[in-house]
């Protein structure tokens, strides 16, 4: 099985911007309308302008005016201090600090610049 997680963006060349360094990869697809990265042989992380996703999806999963998170990407890495440090040096924010969480993991949590959550955790 292959899967795809796509976050929709505002500005599909800053978001691919930000992705290729925090995750020190190229795009494997950069096209008007979607940029893709291969995270593993099995998953793709995609980045969608939100006004291509209006057209296919329809406005009325676009309406809130919140700018609350609507998406969490989780990535178990090596060296994953490298990445929160990579993400913070490209405009992230951070949610919270590197730390040693309850269910056992260590990672830290930012928001990219469409505020998205992505925690950098150790591979345990």
């Amino acid at each position: 099985m292959k899967a795809h997680t796509i976050l929709f963006v505002k500005d599909q060349q800053k978001s691919t911007k930000f992705y290729s360094e925090v995750l020190k990869l190229n795009p494997i697809l950069n096209v008007p309308g979607m940029t893709e990265f291969q995270l593993s042989e099995s998953l793709i992380l995609g980045l969608m302008p939100v006004e291509g996703a209006k057209k296919i999806l329809g406005t009325p999963f676009f309406s809130s005016t919140t700018n609350a998170p609507s998406s969490e990407l989780y990535l178990r890495l090596e060296n994953f201090e490298d990445y929160f440090s990579r993400a913070l040096e490209n405009g992230a924010k951070e949610i919270s600090p590197i730390l040693k969480r309850n269910w056992g993991d260590t990672a830290g949590y930012i928001s990219d610049p469409d505020n998205h959550i992505i925690a950098f955790s150790s591979l345990k």
